[in-house]
């Protein structure tokens, strides 16, 4: 699995606590900025990271912002991309089981690095049940089909 991680600047020591999980968990990442506390604008690093996830050359996102709002309305922008936002395991979870979410987003000023830690370990080992979720999932991608 590899995975692209990228933040704004207010989200730079989650996303270091991030990248701290993955080399602990082993799983190969591409850090995608910025890399400093200049001001930047999130649109243009979640554009980075589902990009890479919406071609292929990654298999999983994960983006973090101030409250994972913003990064997550513009990942669902791009075809392909079924971001979710998590502030708890329970969901971090679900959107995995259900909805075969693909980027995960998560807030720097709503949770602690602790639990981002945890929620990032939940998503990235539970895999997609399919099932009866795939009829659903499948509706999310013919619209967007229909729309592009």
């Amino acid at each position: 699995m590899k995975v692209a991680i990228a933040s704004d600047h207010t989200a730079l020591p989650m996303k270091d606590e991030i990248k701290s999980e993955l080399e602990e968990l082993k799983i190969e990442f591409v850090d995608l900025g910025p890399f400093s506390i200049e001001r930047v604008d999130y649109p243009d690093f979640a554009l980075k990271v589902v990009e890479l996830v919406a071609s292929g050359e990654v298999d999983k996102g994960i983006l973090i912002c101030g409250t994972g709002i913003g990064m997550s309305i513009m990942a669902n922008k791009v075809k392909g991309i079924r971001c979710a936002l998590a502030h708890d395991t329970f969901s971090a979870k679900y959107t995995r089981l259900h909805n075969d979410s693909n980027v995960l987003a998560l807030g720097q000023r709503v949770i602690g690095h602790g639990l981002a830690r945890e929620i990032v370990n939940v998503w990235l080992n539970t895999e997609y049940e399919a099932g009866r979720h795939a009829v659903r999932v499948q509706k999310i991608a013919d619209y967007e089909n229909e729309r592009n």
